[in-house]
């Protein structure tokens, strides 16, 4: 079984930065693309940010120039570095994994976090 653990999470100040982190674990192989959304009180999960294997990434425009995604592919983790935090950024941000291929069936599925909590508030 994998799991995704999110760490980081907590309470700052518009401004400020927090940097988020999920490390998966399990009989992992290789996971294609890690990710991270967003999902605020009443609105849906959107996409945040995402990172193939290869390093490329893609950003939803509202954090385009404030939010950084890196990845570790060898530890399975990816980081999140929030800057110029806004009060719009409050959610509970939850890291995926799409295309995690398991040892030794090669089976290959997709795994959520459980998922942490930002809030920006003066």
């Amino acid at each position: 079984q994998v799991q995704l653990v999110e760490s980081g999470g907590g309470l700052v100040q518009p401004g400020g930065s927090l940097r988020l982190s999920c490390a998966a674990s399990g009989s992992i192989l290789s996971i294609n693309i890690m990710g991270w959304y967003r999902q605020a009180p009443g609105k849906q999960r959107e996409s945040v940010a995402a990172i193939t294997k290869g390093g490329s990434t893609n950003y939803a425009g509202s954090v385009k120039g404030r939010f950084t995604i890196s990845r570790n592919v060898a530890n399975n983790t990816v980081y999140l570095q929030m800057n110029s935090l806004k009060f719009e950024d409050t959610a509970v941000y939850y890291c995926n994994a799409i295309g995690v291929v398991l040892a030794p069936t090669f089976r290959r599925d997709d795994y959520w976090g459980q998922g942490t909590q930002v809030t920006v508030s003066s």
